[in-house]
């Protein structure tokens, strides 16, 4: 794969995924400009859809002072490249996955969110078995409806049940206000925002106030980190996605970056002036949350997934592209289409500058 380094993008056999490496750090400059210095918090990019350690550091070298994970096995693989600080945004369960937890504590110092004192307890038991005190966030559901306790007094409850425990560290709490991402006017969505975090940090307060220090108030996507980030008490950002941007980034949640992540595919048919069929399906790209943008083929209608075909379906009769042409496309969902792929391909002004195997492919456990 390094002997392509150097060489055109035309050269890459296809179905690949190219970034923009130019665009991608002017998406990275971006956001660390909005949450490190106009926000003044701190950044832990998620990195679900950045699958390696190559771009985790670059987000670090923007000013992160830590990274975001959604799986134990991501957070593996980002510690053996030497990332220290690192969130697995996930319940840690089950005797197998706490045994791999306090092991990673000895390479990196590694947070997990909880909201179940069984579970802090076995944490707390495997760590002292194993000489590290794991830090700890609770989870807390601000009305995505999915994992944690609820604001007040539950996390209240619990915090005073962890801050107990000898061997895990009680950080604080963490949430995603995922629940708000649909909303399409502007000013409305900011409220929700507000007030689904406003429940957050006055849980914390209810925490500092009977005597346990809460350090990290953790919350924010890629859609709603430029509001969230200005939310008082937050002292932390999720939001990673947005290094890419994608259809649903920028259509679907009113994210305004532009599109670094793109993926190469060729013509493979032209059945008719008004439909082109390209070798990128469903194993290359996800339909989840957007449909697939193919630039450069006119005015498209639909664009359908098979497994190995891409159907393009145009308003208008075109010419071009031909059979053979190769085409961009842009993702619909970058989260669930990087991990379809082995390699992701750095491209700076139309030529190949980096390889980068994504390492974090498959780590499901």
């Amino acid at each position: 794969m390094s002997t392509m380094i150097g060489q055109s993008r035309e050269a890459l056999d296809t179905p690949v995924l190219l970034v923009d490496l130019d665009i991608m750090q002017r998406n990275i400059d971006r956001m660390a400009t909005t949450i490190i210095r106009e926000a003044g918090v701190g950044w832990r990019p998620h990195t679900k859809a950045m699958k390696t350690p190559a771009l985790a550091k670059m987000c670090l070298k923007a000013g992160a002072h830590g990274i975001t994970c959604a799986k134990l096995g991501e957070a593996e693989i980002m510690a053996a490249a030497g990332i220290r600080d690192i969130l697995v945004a996930n319940q840690i369960v089950g005797a197998t996955k706490i045994e791999r937890l306090v092991t990673v504590c000895n390479q990196a110092d590694v947070m997990v969110c909880v909201d179940d004192i069984q579970n802090v307890t076995a944490i707390d038991e495997a760590a002292r078995d194993k000489g590290v005190r794991p830090r700890v966030l609770i989870e807390v559901n601000v009305g995505m409806d999915r994992a944690g306790v609820l604001p007040g007094r539950p996390a209240l409850e619990l915090s005073k049940q962890i801050s107990q425990l000898q061997n895990v560290r009680f950080a604080g709490l963490q949430t995603w206000e995922s629940h708000v991402l649909g909303a399409a006017d502007i000013a409305e969505k900011k409220q929700m925002v507000t007030e689904s975090l406003r429940t957050l940090t006055d849980t914390a307060e209810a925490i500092r106030k009977a005597g346990i220090r809460v350090g990290i108030v953790s919350c924010g996507g890629t859609g709603t980190y430029w509001i969230s980030a200005f939310a008082y008490g937050i002292t932390e950002v999720e939001a990673g996605g947005g290094i890419y941007c994608d259809v649903a980034y920028r259509h679907g949640y009113g994210v305004d970056h532009e599109y670094a992540l793109t993926l190469l595919s060729t013509v493979t048919s032209r059945p008719t002036p008004t439909r082109i069929i390209c070798d990128a399906g469903f194993k290359t790209l996800s339909g989840h949350h957007g449909d697939p943008q193919p630039l450069d083929c006119g005015e498209i209608d639909e664009y359908v997934l098979s497994a190995e075909h891409g159907i393009i379906k145009l308003h208008q009769p075109v010419e071009s592209p031909r059979v053979g042409d190769k085409i961009e496309i842009i993702p619909g969902y970058s989260d669930s289409t990087v991990f379809l792929h082995d390699v992701l391909y750095g491209i700076r002004a139309g030529r190949i500058e980096a390889v980068w195997p994504l390492l974090g492919r498959g780590k499901l456990q």
